[in-house]
């Protein structure tokens, strides 16, 4: 479990702007993960068809060189004949799926929620940072790309409907637990597929709000251990089996019907939509079956 929320600064100091794109190094996503780089890096590889280069991409030379002269911190890789990666913020998203870690997930949630704080902090003290170091100020106000990591970690939960592309696959969870975290007494999921990632986006659940999963026994890999785990940290949870239903509904509260176009395991995988359905008849028509 990650014992401290990762602070702004940290955050903020991990983050470089390298052909174009935020990233960060496999160097510091490794200490976030508590695992060496060269495991980090070995899971990568054995994953290879997962990072693209828009995901993941080595530096050169050159690029490294640049980077260690510009950030102190980093001095220590002046003399490693090893050139780097640097993983884009999908490729961030992705490594919590591959390393299969409570602390690889919880450090994913961290440092999203790190971001968005840091954005809320920015605009509610604008008058406060007119008054900062003028050289600290300009560096926060060049880097415009810094604002687009916020606007896409922080996805509101949908008034009506979004789609999300191949590869969105954090903001995609971003939504989903946004949806989740609105339910004030019980959270209803219908999907046919779930498995621990499933388990990770109910967790930010507000405390006490039951709840209750439908699914096809044939295609849940939930364990025992994860569902009593889940129930011990964040409860209550049941899960109940059915096969009468294809596509995906999320229900809050008995009032409020999602329909997701795809298991919320492999949300960001492929295109699909989140739309909410304000048909009270149809939102009736699925709490009878599942009673």
């Amino acid at each position: 479990m990650v014992q401290e929320i990762i602070s702004i600064d940290d955050i903020h100091s991990m983050i470089h702007t390298i052909r174009g794109v935020q990233v960060m190094l496999d160097y510091d996503l490794a200490k976030l993960y508590h695992v060496e780089t060269k495991v980090l890096n070995q899971a990568v590889k054995r994953n290879c068809n997962r990072f693209p280069s828009n995901f993941c991409f080595q530096l050169t030379i050159t690029e490294k060189e640049e980077l260690v002269t510009n950030c102190d911190r980093l001095e220590k890789l002046k003399h490693s004949s090893v050139r780097p990666y640097v993983f884009t913020e999908s490729g961030v998203a992705m490594l919590s799926a591959i390393l299969h870690s409570d602390i690889a997930v919880r450090t994913s949630i961290a440092i999203m929620n790190a971001f968005i704080t840091m954005r809320h902090f920015l605009a509610d003290n604008a008058m406060v940072f007119q008054r900062l170091d003028r050289l600290e100020l300009k560096q926060l106000e060049a880097d415009e790309k810094f604002a687009k990591i916020f606007k896409q970690l922080e996805t509101p939960k949908p008034d009506k409907a979004v789609i999300f592309f191949k590869g969105q696959m954090w903001d995609a969870t971003s939504c989903i637990e946004e949806i989740v975290s609105h339910a004030g007494s019980s959270i209803t999921l219908i999907d046919g597929y779930v498995d621990r990632r499933t388990l990770d986006m109910l967790s930010g659940k507000k405390s006490g709000v039951k709840a209750m999963i439908h699914t096809d026994i044939k295609h849940c890999s939930l364990t025992e251990k994860e569902i009593t785990d889940f129930n011990s940290q964040y409860g209550p949870l049941e899960i109940r089996f059915t096969d009468e239903f294809h596509d995906r509904f999320l229900i809050l509260d008995d009032k409020e019907l999602y329909h997701i176009g795809a298991s919320i395991k492999d949300a960001g995988k492929k295109a699909f939509e989140i739309s909410l359905n304000e048909d009270r008849k149809i939102l009736e028509a699925i709490l009878a079956r599942i009673e």
